[in-house]
């Protein structure tokens, strides 16, 4: 296997070290025309892994999403979200959601399937239950869950070592701006369970870019960044993607794109190989910047 793909925990799963968030595929613009080239574009690159979920859009995103994978043909790798809602309460109420979900995404099976978040009135053993039953339906490939905590995780992964299930992701917010999952111990956890962790918002929603319009960030960390590029010639988002790739060989990113340059510009990432000296400028700048 390529050294830029990583393996969801010990699900059997392996994917593109960074992916394609897909929750601005949801309106009319950008047409589908374009979303079509997008994911062309992110096949084309090795970053043939995509993010959904069902409350994208209220579903847009899902059906777009299939749209386009239909149409390019190719393998990706398909991943999407359960929404626990309060009125959510039985496992057939999971059941009809999954199958919604398979319909917009045109699949008869998903590769990774997330609890989205774990408020719920039903508590994590009744949808991973019901995950774990899916995947012996065979109707998903491996478990996620999103948004969790070191005790969540550790009961999820509970409840499907029962079934002999791995726990395959967890997927929460980490980028260089916001490094909660080093301090609350899911990062660890990750590491220690084999588990890994897919970063949402990996680029903090572009913050930590040069352009001083969409800057964010503390000044400290972007001249820091933009040291760095320069070095390496690309652009300081792909340095905050290559530093989070470097900083533990369980994340995973997933920066949104709705655009093939988008796309292409972000896959830079992938090949570039940061100094453990600039690793270490960017960490001290980041953490001075809390």
């Amino acid at each position: 296997m390529s050294e830029t793909e990583r393996p969801l925990g010990e699900s059997g799963v392996r994917v593109p070290a960074l992916g394609i968030g897909t929750n601005r595929w949801t309106s009319g613009e950008p047409g589908q025309a374009r979303l079509n080239e997008t994911l062309a574009a992110a096949v084309d690159v090795g970053m043939g892994f995509f993010d959904t979920a069902e409350v994208y859009g209220f579903g847009r995103s899902e059906r777009a999403l299939g749209v386009a994978a239909g149409q390019d043909g190719r393998p990706v790798v398909l991943a999407s979200k359960f929404a626990p809602l309060p009125a959510r309460l039985t496992a057939a109420q999971f059941d009809s959601a999954l199958d919604r979900t398979l319909e917009r995404l045109g699949r008869g099976s998903l590769d990774l399937y997330y609890v989205h978040f774990p408020y719920s009135l039903r508590g994590m053993d009744t949808w991973m239950n019901a995950m774990a039953k899916a995947v012996e339906a065979k109707k998903i490939r491996a478990v996620g869950i999103s948004n969790c905590n070191v005790a969540q995780m550790r009961k999820a992964a509970d409840v499907l070592a029962h079934y002999g299930i791995p726990l395959a992701a967890n997927q929460v917010q980490y980028s260089l701006l916001h490094r909660a999952p080093e301090t609350n111990g899911v990062l660890e956890a990750c590491s220690q369970m084999n588990v890994a962790l897919v970063a949402y918002r990996p680029m903090a929603g572009g913050a930590v870019s040069a352009d001083p319009g969409k800057r964010k960030g503390p000044a400290g960390l972007a001249d820091t960044l933009q040291e760095v590029a320069a070095a390496h010639d690309v652009a300081t988002l792909q340095v905050a993607l290559a530093w989070l790739l470097k900083r533990n060989d369980h994340v995973i990113a997933i920066p949104g794109a709705t655009k093939p340059d988008h796309v292409r510009q972000n896959s830079r990432a992938l090949s570039l190989e940061l100094s453990d000296e600039e690793f270490a400028s960017i960490d001290r700048a980041s953490t001075s910047a809390r």
